[in-house]
């Protein structure tokens, strides 16, 4: 199996239906083999005194408070039917990351493939047992966290009945976008090798490479969000993929995946045709008189290498030519008494 690829809308749809609808087609085109888009009420997941991030104020300096703007990105319930059967119709398989306990109740009615723990969550303890306890396989965020927060987030999902095999934990930097010398992705491994667990890597860095390089090092799912126009309104439009790219980055993890291998290092077949061209055998320098006998001084190792092998030259040397041979000749044991 290759690796997952979720093309992470998020909040770019703007709350039009349209939009959405157009973001999994994009998707669905990209390759990608989810789409994912954030499930969340305001009234349950900020305060209205929360302030922005940096990142989200390059819109709306005036508001300055996270409320007003994640109220304006909720996604409406009825939208849900509709998102799910036009990704069915696209071919591409839909999530959602619930951010409160009544999104998550709401996510599991869908039926889907996994939920998707944002690395906000990691230290809400009520959150991980309700997400826990729903026995569905289980991505997890780690933009903020410590290697100890990451251990006791695990520690409580599988004290409440989620296997370690049907977890994926995301190495993650949650600024937007990440600054290269942040990345961290070794942080990744660490986090494999740490807890004995599959790892990927979410992505707020712009461009495509970095998530290239996280499928060479292992990375099992990548997440990487995208717009329809990087000029939108909205908090995650500038750090997101246009669709282009999106298709760029997945073809270029494919083609990855495709260089990887098996890891046996053995000639492969495109290959094969070249051996004899590129190879030597042993030729003659000078010629020989039938009964001579050979020494290293009459041989020259020449293209091509359908003869015999420079490898096995000291078993030649001292043996008699059996007819005269001309200068040039490449030898064969049919040569040699």
């Amino acid at each position: 199996m290759g690796t997952i690829i979720i093309a992470e809308a998020g909040v770019n749809h703007n709350r039009s239906i349209e939009t959405a609808k157009k973001l999994i087609e994009k998707a669905a085109e990209a390759g990608a083999d989810f789409v994912k888009f954030q499930t969340f009420r305001a009234d349950d997941l900020v305060s209205k005194k929360a302030k922005k991030a940096k990142y989200q104020l390059i819109e709306n300096k005036d508001k300055q408070d996270q409320y007003s703007m994640l109220k304006k990105l909720e996604i409406p319930l009825e939208w849900y039917p509709i998102l799910i059967n036009h990704c069915k119709k696209n071919g591409i398989k839909f999530l959602s990351t619930g951010f409160d306990e009544k999104s998550i109740d709401y996510l599991d009615s869908l039926n889907m493939s996994y939920f998707k723990i944002p690395s906000g969550e990691i230290i809400n303890l009520p959150y991980l047992i309700h997400v826990a306890k729903k026995g569905k396989k289980i991505i997890i965020s780690t933009g903020m966290s410590t290697m100890v927060e990451i251990r006791s987030a695990l520690d409580i999902l599988v004290h409440n009945g989620v296997s370690k095999e049907s977890i994926i934990v995301l190495h993650c930097n949650t600024q937007y976008p990440t600054p290269m010398e942040d990345v961290n992705l070794k942080a990744m491994l660490s986090i494999r090798d740490e807890f004995e667990i599959k790892v990927g890597y979410s992505d707020h860095t712009l461009g495509i490479e970095i998530p290239i390089a996280a499928v060479a090092l292992g990375a099992v799912m990548i997440e990487k969000h995208f717009t329809l126009d990087n000029d939108s309104k909205g908090p995650d439009h500038q750090a997101s993929l246009n669709p282009k790219d999106l298709k760029k980055m997945i073809t270029c993890i494919r083609n990855l995946e495709l260089a990887l291998g098996n890891g046996k290092k053995i000639p492969s077949k495109s290959e094969l045709e070249n051996l004899v061209v590129v190879r030597k055998s042993i030729h003659l320098v000078n010629a020989l008189k039938k009964g001579q006998v050979i020494k290293k001084s009459n041989l020259k190792m020449l293209r091509p290498g359908n003869g015999i092998s420079p490898m096995d030259v000291e078993l030649i040397l001292g043996k008699k030519v059996i007819r005269n041979l001309n200068k040039g000749h490449k030898l064969s044991y049919r040569d040699l008494e």
